[in-house]
């Protein structure tokens, strides 16, 4: 367990991060990322996997140079040149779908804002894989978001309560609530989203705990949870060894159920 005296505040962090993957370009601001692929998830998807994250999740499938070296990855993007090299991808894969990951997506929020206004009548679904909290602390966030219908928001819990929170992610356990405030903040402005929660490292009770504060903002939040549990690659495999977590359920790369890809 993460020593109390080295707990970070994951807002504070979240705000550094960006200053590291975010600038100010000539066509608007651009923002980091490392690689544009397809991916076989929700049935198929275009993937812009971003670079820079304010969380350090010891199970983090991404690489430890993106992880703890975001200045050193990766190059910087426009808006514009985001979107061509994601319908490029969607157009030669037949696919309908796109996504940011990698990272956190929402830090550089002008620059993601940019991207739905020119995606907003391409007929694309987008789905926006979120830790949540630069959109529980910026009040103008979620109502932004709440402009694009095509954008669907999934908010990835990092556990089923506090201490697990910290456990896993490095930061402050009270940071935890800022990903149920992401929440509440989406379902009051009517943004479609749904929340997922990293629950290999949870037990039962604790999973059990966490359906009901999910139903206390909205029962659909808690109906509609995602259990995302580990794969278990062996960059993963070798992070989970190093910060001596013990997991209850995960999966190799090629083992993954159908229900979680």
């Amino acid at each position: 367990m993460v020593g109390i005296n080295v707990l970070f505040d994951a807002v504070k962090r979240h705000e550094a991060v960006e200053k590291l993957v975010v600038r100010e370009g000539v066509q608007g601001q651009e923002r980091r990322y490392y690689r544009f692929r397809p991916a076989r998830w929700y049935g198929g998807i275009v993937t812009a996997d971003c670079v820079g994250c304010g969380l350090l999740c010891k199970f983090c499938w991404v690489s430890d140079k993106a992880l703890y070296h975001p200045a050193a990855t990766g190059t910087f993007y426009s808006i514009e040149s985001v979107v061509e090299n994601m319908k490029r991808i969607a157009k030669q894969f037949d696919l309908k779908q796109l996504r940011l990951s990698g990272g956190e997506p929402t830090l550089g929020k002008d620059h993601l804002l940019g991207l739905l206004e020119l995606l907003n009548t391409e007929g694309y679904t987008f789905i926006l894989e979120t830790n949540g909290i630069p959109i529980a602390y910026d009040d103008d966030y979620t109502f932004q978001l709440s402009k694009y219908n095509f954008v669907h928001v999934r908010v990835s819990l990092k556990g089923c309560n506090e201490s697990e929170f910290a456990m896993l992610t490095g930061a402050k356990p009270e940071n935890f609530k800022l990903q149920l405030n992401a929440l509440k903040k989406l379902v009051e402005y009517d943004v479609s989203c749904h929340p997922s929660v990293m629950a290999s490292f949870s037990k039962s009770d604790s999973l059990q705990k966490l359906v009901k504060r999910l139903a206390e903002i909205d029962e659909k939040l808690a109906e509609d949870l995602e259990i995302e549990e580990l794969i278990l690659y062996p960059h993963v495999k070798e992070k989970i060894k190093k910060h001596a977590l013990q997991y209850y359920v995960g999966h190799s790369p090629n083992k993954v159920p159908p229900e979680q890809i």
